[in-house]
Order: structure tokens, then sequence, then C-alpha cells
């Protein structure tokens, strides 16, 4: 067999994907039942109208090729989506959709980097942030989010990493796998920082239906209506996985500053052509359609996340209280020696519960876990009594 390229065998593993894949293993070799708390997986039912509009296009045939944006439809509804909530107005050539978020941050990349170039990534980090750049044979550089400092991102330091490679910082807010949301200060330090160094801001903002403490601040946003050159820097990334509990539909966006489009248009052609139609027509429902699921989803998610931040703290366990998304991130350094991914293992193994490793997100995550609230209550509480107590 002819050899394969060398940055492909570069790209390390997903450490939670490990985790999930040895836990379909043993629930496949055994009937006793395995608690999955590993992966970002909504446990409600997508909405009735969401899945009729799927059907409904499945139905009429409407499975043909589509445009490299979009169809117009879900252009619009995305368009309507960001001047209702963000205050922003985009024009359809600054939307551009595509499969899931994770597409859209790996296209975001591909369009900012070359080989060589640096990108700095947050650490703690969503697992693709470091994956997607050593792909494109691009580095990335982790910015440490410490404890001491409520786990976000501290300008100073980030500016600190910046060299004349640097071309990019990747912000996450809510964070995955922190739940740490950015207020309007921090976003818009994080703004002039990238404006002083003439960077690219790679915003992925998949989580921000689901902020529990304050409204959500778009980096997105706060780039389109920058002035003083600050703006037209930023990428935002967003999805209807977690919204609308369409995880397996894979359907998202990238928004991008003006006068991309032939670029964007050249770029999705040679990586995707278009995201499914059927998918494209449920994204609409999804976004146009009543709000009711998602209501009850965000009161199911705060509602687990209490439940389970009060029973560790009842049995003494650091964890960091969530201001978004649906995670919980608990200190289990006092037993998982040094090594928490060979830890998370083991207790999958004996216990019978799945957990994300805090390596799997980078070296600051060494001594956590991440545990997914977005289940069953019983569930969630039955795995997080199962870890061991200081």
């Amino acid at each position: 067999m002819p050899e394969l390229s060398r940055h492909i065998l570069d790209v390390p593993g997903s450490g939670i994907r490990r985790i999930h894949e040895i836990a379909i293993v043993m629930a496949a070799e055994s009937p006793e039942p395995i608690t999955m708390l590993a992966v970002g997986e909504p446990d409600l039912p997508v909405a009735d109208h969401i899945g009729a509009a799927a059907k409904a296009a499945w139905d009429a045939d409407e499975t043909n090729y589509t445009a490299n944006g979009g169809i117009p439809a879900l252009r619009a509804a995305i368009a309507t989506k960001h001047a209702r909530d963000h205050g922003i107005e985009l024009a359809a050539e600054r939307i551009w959709v595509t499969v899931g978020g994770t597409q859209a941050l790996h296209q975001a990349m591909g369009v900012v980097l070359a080989p060589g170039d640096e990108i700095l990534v947050p650490d703690p980090g969503y697992t693709t942030f470091s994956m997607s750049p050593r792909m494109l044979s691009a580095v990335p550089v982790p910015y440490a989010l410490r404890a001491e400092t409520g786990f976000l991102p501290e300008p100073e330091r980030i500016e600190a990493l910046i060299t004349p490679r640097t071309r990019a910082i990747i912000v996450n807010s809510p964070s995955n796998p922190l739940g740490t949301v950015l207020d309007h200060a921090a976003a818009t330090a994080i703004l002039d920082l990238a404006a002083r160094h003439d960077l690219w801001i790679i915003s992925d903002e998949v989580y921000e239906s689901l902020v529990w403490s304050e409204a959500h601040v778009s980096l997105a946003a706060l780039d389109s209506i920058a002035t003083d050159g600050r703006g037209g820097r930023v990428l935002g990334v967003f999805s209807t996985s977690k919204t609308y509990a369409m995880t397996g539909v894979r359907v998202g966006w990238l928004t991008v500053p003006a006068g991309l489009t032939d670029t964007m248009r050249t770029v999705q052609e040679a990586m995707i052509s278009c995201v499914s139609t059927p998918g494209q027509h449920a994204a609409v429902a999804a976004l146009t359609g009543p709000q009711d699921a998602v209501d009850a989803a965000r009161l199911h998610y705060l509602a687990n996340l209490e439940a389970a931040s009060a029973l560790l703290t009842e049995r003494g366990m650091g964890h960091l209280v969530p201001g978004g998304a649906f995670y919980l991130w608990i200190d289990v350094s006092h037993a998982s020696g040094g090594d928490v991914a060979a830890w998370a293992e083991r207790f999958l193994r004996e216990q019978r519960v799945a957990v994300a490793p805090g390596s799997a997100f980078g070296a600051s995550g060494e001594g956590w876990i991440r545990v997914c609230a977005a289940s069953t209550r019983a569930d969630l509480l039955h795995g997080l009594a199962l870890l061991p107590a200081p």
C-alpha cells in the first residue's frame, strides 16, 4: 500500500470518540446497560414539524443539487434569525450552509490558513479546533483557559503567543467543554486584540441558544457593527444540531464578511457541493416554526445541570457551574493519577459509565472530565453518584 499523507498521520484521534466507541462495543457484548454521558447528544426527540418538513421534501422528490450556499428559504430564515437575535442584517451571500458546525469550522480554517500558519485555539477546547488545522498542514497553538481566572480567555496571555506566523484565533462561547460564556467586555477585548494584530477570528457559537447566566454575546454580530477598521475579520460558526436536537441531520452555517462570495462558492463546490436538500428543508422548519420544543429543552437541560451541580456539591466534588451549553466540567484529579484518559476507560469498564476525559480537550484538561447533562435525569445522577468523591 502506498504511504498516506504525512500531515494526516499527525492528526490526533478524538479521546471522546475513543470512549464512546468502547462503550458501543461493550453494549453490544452485554445486556447490562451503559450510562452514556460522554458525547454531546441531546436526549430529546426532534420536533414533529421538523421531521414532517424533511419527510415532505423526500416525498416531493426534493433531492436535487442546491446552490452552493444553500436553498434561498434557508438563507433567508438564517438572516431573519440573526436580525432578531443579534440585531444585524446579513445579506444572503454572507451566509453559507454547511454540513453541521464541524464542516463550518473546517471551511473557515481552510479559507484563512496556509501550510505552516498558526492558529490560536482554546485549551481546554473542542477537539476539532486542534484536529482541523493539522489536516490543513497548519499549526494549532493552544492558549490556556485557567481555573484561576474562571476558565476565560486572558487577552494578555493570548497576545504573548502571537508570532509572525499567527493568522487566526478560535473563540468558543458558550464553551464546549467548559460551559463558560463571554460577556460584552471580554468579547470586545478579543476583537480588539485581533484588530491590533490583523488576525482572523473564528467564532464557534453553536450553543448560542443555551445560555443560562446572561444573554449571548455574538462576536460575529460585534464584528458586523465594528468601526475603526476592527470589523470584517470574524467567521461565525452556527448549527441546528444542539438547539433543535438535529445532530445527525448535519445542517449548520458559516457567516463571513462581505466580499467573499466567489471564494466561498469555490470552496463549497470543492468540499461538499451542497448540503442535503431534505436536511435544509428541515432546518427551515426548525428556524421558522414553533419554538416550544426549544423552550422545553432549555428547561430540561438547565434543571439537569442544577440537579447535577447540587449532587456534586453534596459529595464535595469540585466542578465548574456552567453559564451555557449542557456540560459539567468536573475535577477528578484526586482519583485519576495523572492520566485521566486511562482513568476514564477504567471507570467505563468497571462502572459502565462513559464520561469524556478532560485531556481529550487539551493538556489543560488533565485531571478533569466532561459530563453531558443532555440525558435523562436518572442516568445523569446515576453516573455522577458513581464518581469517586475526594
